[in-house]
């Protein structure tokens, strides 16, 4: 198994990139989490890596983090979800976002990453609730550069400080236009229609 790799990054073309490493270019894919921190061709890089052997490839993946990597492996083991989605799902929100989702049963935010249906953000929800527990996120996790903290997260989570049940907060920003909005105006939004 190859664990990480350290050597200089010679090619890349999202979402695939060749770190040469004594002479050797490893073929990596990487989640656009990743791909948005890497330094400059020809620079010195360091990735956390994953390797998928299957009959027909062998496929390394790479990941800027220790807890992305994590998210992967455990995500891998889930019926129906594979390294594509995998990547996927890295690719569209935080390892920290994803706790989030799982823990609040936010299926809403989990369909909106492309190829990730009803069924399938059930059944993350479903299978990733005590795997999330055993994931190394209990120090702050950085958001991919380039990426925004979730208004709708952060309004899920004040909501929840407020002692709403999830499934009552579901409900309330089903009902409520979350999108281009702050966190405050949604949690306001949702205050509303909760007093209606």
């Amino acid at each position: 198994m190859i664990g990480s790799l350290r050597g200089r990054l010679a090619y890349r073309q999202a979402p695939q990139i060749i770190i040469e490493c004594a002479g050797v270019g490893y073929q990596v894919e990487t989640p656009m989490s990743t791909f948005h921190e890497l330094p400059e061709l020809g620079a010195d890089i360091f990735l956390h890596t994953h390797l998928l052997v299957r009959e027909d490839a062998q496929t390394l993946y790479g990941f800027a983090t220790q807890e992305e990597r994590s998210l992967f492996q455990s995500l891998l083991k889930i019926s129906g979800v594979g390294a594509k989605m995998g990547l996927g799902i890295l690719s569209g929100m935080g390892v920290r976002d994803f706790a989030r989702c799982v823990e609040h049963e936010d299926t809403a935010t989990l369909v909106k990453i492309p190829g990730v249906g009803q069924k399938t953000a059930d059944r993350l929800v479903i299978e990733m609730r005590d795997r999330v527990k055993d994931l190394p996120i209990g120090a702050p996790v950085r958001a991919a550069q380039g990426s925004q903290p979730d208004p709708r997260g952060e309004a899920f989570d004040a909501l929840v400080a407020l002692g709403y049940k999830p499934l009552e907060i579901k409900r309330l920003l089903a009902s409520t236009e979350t999108s281009g909005i702050s966190a405050g105006e949604i949690i306001r939004q949702a205050l509303k229609q909760a007093a209606n």
